[in-house]
């Protein structure tokens, strides 16, 4: 089809692995960016990405168009998003205080946001003096999960591996290996035939 035969050009022109490189990033071999994500490394954090990831960030590489781009940020000294091989995210963020942990052939639907912190304190008088002193707890995602789009996946959630999580759900707990989540907030729908 044209507009793919176009994608892949475009793919083609756009950012090379030197700047990867300079901002941190350890890449496998075989990435695929349509479009241009947005990499936020804190210089003392580690993001280790395998072989085979596909990065959608321009509008027209997806039929259910991103927002924005990819977004991989981490926000503090110590943090660490660590992402197996055969990852696949369309638009969307992943944004870090502490540790994201996604294992090999996780596909997330176009426009979710995986975070492990809150971001800011529920009490004001700490969000005046510290903005950014949000609660962060790790995430886990395990292997063959796939996440429908616009998910929000909440701080401290572990997701097991072969989890199926239905489009536009809210996890604020875990889902166990081969569930079926969907909702606000997600419960288990069903189970992953065999």
């Amino acid at each position: 089809m044209p507009w793919k035969a176009r994608n892949e050009l475009l793919r083609c022109l756009s950012y090379p692995r030197a700047v990867w490189a300079l901002r941190g990033l350890e890449l496998g071999s075989g990435w695929r960016c349509y479009g241009t994500p947005i990499v936020q490394g804190h210089r003392a954090s580690q993001i280790r990405i395998g072989p085979r990831m596909t990065l959608r960030s321009s509008v027209s590489s997806n039929p259910l168009a991103p927002y924005h781009p990819v977004v991989i940020s981490t926000r503090r000294a110590g943090a660490c998003i660590h992402i197996g091989a055969d990852f696949g995210m369309t638009g969307g963020s992943l944004v870090c205080d502490e540790r994201i942990e996604i294992g090999e052939r996780v596909w997330v639907g176009a426009n979710c946001v995986i975070t492990d912190t809150d971001f800011h304190p529920l009490s004001a008088e700490l969000r005046r003096e510290q903005p950014l002193a949000g609660k962060s707890a790790a995430v886990t995602i395990g292997d063959d999960v796939f996440i429908g789009m616009q998910v929000i996946v909440l701080k401290g959630v572990r997701i097991g591996s072969r989890a199926v999580i239905g489009a536009g759900s809210v996890l604020r707990s875990d889902v166990p290996a081969g569930a079926i989540a969907a909702g606000n907030p997600a419960i288990i729908i069903g189970h992953v035939p065999s």
